[in-house]
């Protein structure tokens, strides 16, 4: 029996035709989470970030990396769509929920779980720009260089991939798949 970190990890998951190989297994996944919450925490320092989680698929990096924030921070999250069932991003973006508070005079940090072609990001970052934040900054738990159509200012980045399409700890297929503990590959 196969007892390597990624079989013992998938658990229930094993076997299972969709998911393919672990891009970030769980133990990498913590471990630059809490490297992302230090370097958070220095550069926000006497300040109070509000951190604008993307749903549904950042809902728990976030819940993760404010935990490890050491400095006084708040949440809001927006709900964005520009994939619907598709595996590739159709590049219209529709705002499904938008801010509870406002953001003027903020210091902001949207905190998404994947750039991809970067085309979500684009319109965020220039929606929530036009609300008049005193900074922008952008925390990526993942990024598809390969994948870029536009260039964006990414400050914090835990994680370059290749390109595929990754689902796991908050990234789905169709809505499933969300619950995995690490990021894989989903199968062809």
């Amino acid at each position: 029996m196969d007892r390597s970190p990624a079989v013992q990890e998938a658990g229930a998951w094993a076997g299972h035709p969709a998911i393919g190989r672990v891009l970030v297994d769980q133990e990498r996944l913590q471990e630059r989470i809490r490297e992302l919450g230090g370097e958070i925490s220095q550069d926000y320092a006497g300040r109070n970030p509000l951190l604008v989680g993307v749903l549904k698929g950042a809902f728990l990096f976030v819940s993760d990396l404010m935990r490890r924030i050491q400095v006084p921070c708040e949440v809001d999250f927006m709900a964005v769509a520009s994939y619907g069932s598709a595996t590739d991003s159709s590049g219209v973006v529709r705002i499904l929920k938008d801010l509870d508070a406002a953001i003027a005079e903020r210091d902001v940090l949207i905190v998404e779980d994947i750039v991809d072609s970067g085309l979500t990001l684009q319109y965020l970052l220039r929606n929530l720009g036009a609300r008049n934040p005193r900074s922008l900054e952008v925390c990526a738990l993942l990024t598809k260089p390969e994948r870029r159509k536009v260039d964006l200012p990414t400050r914090y980045v835990g994680f370059e991939i290749p390109n595929e399409f990754a689902i796991g700890y908050g990234l789905d297929h169709a809505e499933r798949f969300r619950n995995l503990p690490y990021v894989a590959a989903l199968a062809d």
